[in-house]
């Protein structure tokens, strides 16, 4: 019997146009399931929350995740980071002061 030739798979991860990790052939990114993981969720429940994304590749993911915690969790921080920078942005160039008010007056209220 000879010995089979096993070849390691990639971890099924791309960066879109931004940076942004996510799954291979698929809109969901990486923090999604990381996320779902940290709240307790099983990589069957993860699936069948994210059917696009393969069963193997949430197990590929997540067990990629636990062997290098410490990158993907400076990776999520630095989302966050950029996530709180574009709303900061956001938020100066359109302020929310007032908005109600003229909204209403817009409808005549």
């Amino acid at each position: 019997m000879s010995a089979a030739a096993f070849e390691p798979e990639p971890v099924p991860l791309v960066r879109d146009e931004t940076g942004r990790l996510m799954v291979d052939g698929t809109r969901v990114p990486l923090d999604t399931l990381v996320a779902a993981f940290k709240l307790g969720r099983s990589p069957e429940a993860i699936h069948e929350s994210f059917d696009t994304v393969p069963l193997a590749d949430v197990y590929a993911i997540l067990s990629y995740y636990l062997r290098h915690r410490a990158e993907v969790e400076a990776y999520l921080a630095a989302q966050d980071r950029d996530a709180a920078q574009i709303q900061a942005r956001i938020e100066a160039e359109h302020p929310q002061e007032g908005l109600r008010a003229k909204l209403l007056a817009r409808l005549g209220k």
